[in-house]
């Protein structure tokens, strides 16, 4: 099996992807994990540290190859809001609720959950079901390179 041992972030790299690996948002991330190439070549990738992988980001194999990092397809709500005070409330009550949203103004895109949905659409949002690649905002403590989660809720 090939082995990964470092990254690249995208725009740090030169030369062409050896491998392609397609993954959802939650499995980009890694720090040990097998990971299945779209040819079907299987990957180990042993970090030292957790990353969380952006698209076009590349793990760098010991033989020096490449694997990029694709985001996969997922099924999101669009949200579309009525103006920008709204786009803020809206992403103050994703954040507030710790889920996962890309925020591209003048929307925001979050995974299909038939709870949250309701309560957008209480809050005047209107919904649209797509599928896209989901590459939602990291958190404040999640410094895109590992997870740390330490703030308390009062």
């Amino acid at each position: 099996m090939k082995k990964a041992t470092s990254f690249s972030r995208v725009g740090t790299y030169s030369g062409k992807a050896d491998y392609l690996l397609y993954l959802a948002h939650y499995e980009r991330h890694v720090r040990r994990k097998r990971l299945v190439a779209a040819c079907g070549t299987a990957i180990l990738v042993d970090l030292p540290e957790s990353v969380v992988l952006s698209n076009e980001d590349v793990l760098v194999l010991e033989n020096g190859e490449m694997a990029m990092i694709a985001a996969q397809i997922e099924p999101l709500y669009k949200v579309t809001t009525k103006d920008n005070i709204h786009f803020a409330e809206l992403c103050w009550h994703l954040g507030n609720r710790h889920l996962p949203a890309q925020i591209q103004p003048p929307n925001i895109y979050i995974g299909r959950d038939h709870v949250i949905k309701q309560m957008l659409e209480g809050l005047g949002a209107t919904l649209e079901e797509v599928e896209a690649p989901f590459s939602p905002v990291h958190g404040a403590y999640h410094k895109h390179k590992s997870h740390s989660h330490a703030h308390a809720h009062d």
